[in-house]
């Protein structure tokens, strides 16, 4: 028995645990050609987003139209465990339980972050099943797994071996909320409204006289006051006339009192402030630069979390934000503020924490990237051996890459990779790299010479890697492939053939494990890559819970089912394009699942006769929809081809939604109360089954309940694992003379309509004899229009309507009496009123303050409102012309 509804909740787990239960998932090496994709692993602490949502309901479809069209398809899914959020998740927690990170040792620490992970991770992997994620669930893997955190270390001794990682003391972006260095491509820049402080330095002659002029003072301009007290050398420009007097004098910075030297340097922008420029090189890139060139003394005044340290005298222990105003304050009191004015500046934030970022020196490890991206540059710009998904984003991709510094690669984190370097000493090069403290000492005592030396002399430094530093290697390390590139596994599975993820990633993600392919496997990581959109709401705001616009997704599936959220989605996904969510496109979803249930109810409630023939309406039906199917079939092969999934799952909306449930089935609908042919039955089923299969990546669950419903079937005979439908030769002039078909019978409807004449009642039809005339589907428009006679004629039949479709007029004879002249007065009225709107719509489609400033969507509802309107002019026209 068919329930009357279709209940998603009810079948959901149902055939998961089916699935699962089959090992459907499951994927080994074997005899077929493999489908391998890789998840872009999210947090391992983290919940389902909308952006997971759409990134894994694609690589679902994907992965199952790959498994029906008989590839060994293999899915790994996985977590990362995100250092910088995974730590501060800890530290937040143990500050709840008054437990200080600093007062603890990096075993004791380890401990709470690894109970964390085993009581939040895995979260989302298990709302990823709910979602009918079909990945292989035995390949769970995890960055901080031993096999995999053994591929990141042995990577890093490898690189360290070929000179390609360094050691050196540098100008980092520090995040003071983490507490860590950040690469270069973390550090999001905001435009931010600040001000400008003019402050003033008196000046000295030398460290020891008095004022060389009475009340002469140096003015620079500052978006920073805090920083003077990093301070080292005022900087003028040897060029500029205004300063020459300057030339070898010192100057006192306010508050503190300390002299600086007056400096002369080319890279002072005349134009730009006052002209002069304070310098601090602890704190400023292009100060550092000017700080070596000049041998000025470098002054940290920060400590890690950016407040004040001693050199901030009084407003030690103060944050940076808070000290800026109280510093304004007190240079304003002392005559040493000049003014202010507001200021537009850049401001580099973490892209982790949001935290504004501070430039710091710091000693840090590097990769050198010079000539580790060339092969990656090749790869997806010259040889297209790798393709972007849309290809607009090759110019990104070239960008971030022809213009690469080198990798700040250490973190000063403890949940993570700890950086295999043991030092033995206190100089800068006094350490080795070696996996394990036992194979340290060998190396050390190597270096040394010294015998004498144990394991307790040395120590293991103390910070992490970056997790990006272990997620490059991901699509190599999940199948063993850097600790042994000759496994059955990666020599079967690698390189992957598709990468989805989001554009954010392109350069942190992508690109690097491209680089890391290249340089370990010698091949690609992967064949294409489909960069999806954001997802955004329907006022394109990027959705965030911090403006509370963005559903909770588990409540969308139980809302609209999985298979209503997938469909929902993918409709409005086109590559690259942020996505207008909206919750109604869900419910768009949902009513296509009843739709399609509907028609199944409909086809299995009807009577079956083996006795009864085939009428023709039937079997030109069938011919016309197998032909529509393999058109269809070819456009949705040529879009999953141009990973145009959105447009894949459109195609098949339509063939569904319109061919098949508003046509093919009504062509074949028996009478009320009648049988149906068994030969048009059973073509029915077929059809359904093939519709089902198309529809199976994108609706797992509800074709998988009907496949079962149809009949009884064994697990080898499930639709997870059938056959995708054949492509065939096909008549395209059927499809063609449908479309001509479909305009015909709505003619014949809204005659009826207009005349009031009831669909029962069944009238003839003629068609002047043309030779672009197909009588295929004559048969078709008989049963649709309910016609008792149908021919064709050599001319206009007296007192009849008629339409034209094509070159073709068509005619209904209209019996019994119709009174002419009110018949006119009517159409009359209807012309007027459909020129007069015409002409108002036209009006402000000429309106080019109307064109330019309303949305596009305003201005296509306008022109369809434009061409509807003419179209109804002309049936009006036509009509009238045939009554006089």
């Amino acid at each position: 028995m068919i329930p009357a509804q279709f209940n998603a909740k009810e079948i959901e787990n149902k055939w998961y645990d089916y699935w699962m239960k089959n090992d459907y998932f499951t994927s080994k090496p074997d005899s077929r050609t493999p489908y391998t994709i890789v998840i872009p692993p999210p947090n391992v602490t983290g919940v389902l987003h909308m952006g997971h949502m759409l990134n894994n309901t694609i690589q679902d479809v994907l992965i199952r139209r790959a498994r029906l069209k008989g590839f060994n398809a293999c899915w790994v899914p996985g977590t990362d465990h995100a250092s910088i959020a995974t730590e501060a998740k800890v530290v937040a927690k143990l500050k709840s339980e008054g437990i200080n990170k600093n007062d603890l040792t990096r075993e004791e620490f380890l401990k709470h972050a690894w109970d964390w992970t085993t009581k939040y991770g895995g979260t989302i992997l298990e709302q990823l099943k709910q979602l009918g994620c079909s990945c292989d669930w035995s390949r769970t893997k995890f960055t901080m797994d031993d096999d995999m955190s053994q591929s990141v270390i042995h990577s890093f001794i490898d690189l360290y071996n070929k000179g390609l990682i360094y050691r050196g003391y540098r100008m980092v972006n520090w995040d003071p909320e983490a507490k860590t260095t950040l690469s270069d491509e973390e550090v999001i820049f905001e435009e931010r409204q600040g001000k400008l402080y003019f402050l003033k330095y008196k000046l000295v002659q030398d460290d020891s006289s008095p004022l060389e002029r009475l009340g002469e003072e140096i003015t620079v301009a500052t978006t920073r006051p805090e920083t003077i007290f990093g301070d080292t050398a005022i900087c003028i420009n040897p060029n500029d006339e205004r300063f020459l007097h300057l030339k070898g004098k010192k100057a006192i910075i306010p508050i503190s009192g300390r002299i600086i030297p007056i400096i002369e340097d080319e890279y002072v922008d005349i134009e730009f402030g006052t002209g002069c420029l304070k310098v601090t090189p602890a704190h400023d890139m292009n100060d550092k630069t000017l700080g070596e060139k000049h041998n000025l003394e470098i002054i940290d005044i920060f400590n890690d979390d950016a407040t004040l340290n001693t050199f901030g005298l009084h407003y030690q222990g103060k944050d940076r934000f808070v000290v800026r105003e109280e510093i304004a304050k007190e240079l304003e009191t002392i005559g040493a503020l000049a003014k202010t004015e507001t200021h537009l500046n850049k401001v580099g934030t973490s892209e982790r924490t949001k935290a504004v970022i501070e430039p710091r020196l710091s000693d840090q490890w590097f990769l050198k990237m010079e000539d580790l991206v060339k092969p990656a540059i090749k790869a997806v710009l010259e040889s297209d051996e790798i393709k972007l998904y849309p290809k607009r984003f090759d110019n990104i991709y070239r960008h971030w890459l022809e213009n690469i510094r080198d990798w700040n690669i250490s973190r000063q984190l403890w949940w993570g990779q700890q950086i295999p370097a043991y030092f033995y000493g206190d100089g800068k090069e006094d350490f080795v790299v070696a996996k394990n403290i036992e194979e340290a000492l060998v190396l050390a005592k190597l270096k040394t010479q010294n015998p004498q030396l144990t394991t307790k002399n040395l120590r293991q430094d103390q910070d992490a890697l970056d997790t990006w530093f272990s997620s490059w290697l991901w699509p190599m390390a999940v199948f063993g492939g850097i600790l042994n590139p000759e496994n059955e596994d990666f020599k079967y599975y690698y390189p992957t053939n598709d990468l989805v993820t989001g554009p954010d990633i392109l350069f942190f993600w992508v690109a690097r494990m491209i680089i890391a392919g290249y340089e370990y496997a010698g091949e690609k990581p992967f064949t294409n890559v489909y960069l999806t959109g954001l997802v955004r709401d329907k006022e394109r705001r990027k959705m965030s819970k911090s403006l509370g616009n963005s559903p909770d997704p588990l409540e969308l599936i139980e809302k609209f089912g999985a298979d209503g959220v997938r469909v929902g989605l993918l409709l409005s996904a086109s590559a690259g394009n942020d996505i207008m969510f909206d919750e109604e496109l869900c419910n768009q979803g949902k009513a296509f699942s009843n739709k399609i249930w509907n028609a199944f109810k409909l086809i299995k409630g009807w009577e079956v006769s083996t006795t009864i023939p085939q009428p023709q309406s039937s079997k030109v039906a069938i011919e016309w929809y197998e032909a529509k199917l393999q058109q269809t079939l070819l456009e949705i092969e040529d879009h999953f081809e141009k990973y145009r999934i959105s447009d894949a799952l459109m195609a098949i909306y339509k063939m569904v939604w319109d061919d098949f449930c508003s046509w093919f089935l009504e062509m074949i609908k028996p009478a009320y109360q009648q049988p149906i042919d068994k030969a048009t039955f059973d073509k029915a089923i077929e059809m359904m089954e093939s519709n089902l299969k198309l529809l199976n990546p994108f609706m797992p669950f509800l074709t998988e309940e009907i496949w079962h419903l149809i009949e009884e079937r064994t697990s080898e005979n499930a639709l997870i694992v059938s056959q995708w439908p054949e492509s065939k030769a096909f008549n395209e002039k059927l499809i063609l003379d449908f479309e001509t078909t479909i305009e015909v019978i709505s003619g014949i409807r809204t005659i009826r309509k207009n005349k009031n004449i009831p669909f029962k009642d069944a009238i003839d039809f003629s068609i002047i004899n043309n030779e672009n005339s197909s009588t295929y589907f004559d048969a078709v428009v008989s049963k649709l229009g309910n016609i008792t006679k149908l021919e064709y004629v050599s001319q206009k039949l007296d007192g009849a309507l008629s339409y034209r479709v094509n070159s073709n007029e068509y005619f209904i004879p209209i019996t019994g009496n119709i009174d002419v002249e009110a018949e006119i007065a009517k159409l009359t009225e209807e012309l007027i009123y459909n020129k007069g709107f015409l002409k108002s719509v036209q009006a402000k489609l000429s309106n080019e303050k109307f064109v330019n400033g309303a949305p596009e969507k305003v201005l296509e509802i306008e022109r369809k409102k434009e061409a509807d309107t003419i179209s109804k002019i002309a049936t009006v026209e036509q009509s009238l012309a045939n009554l006089k």
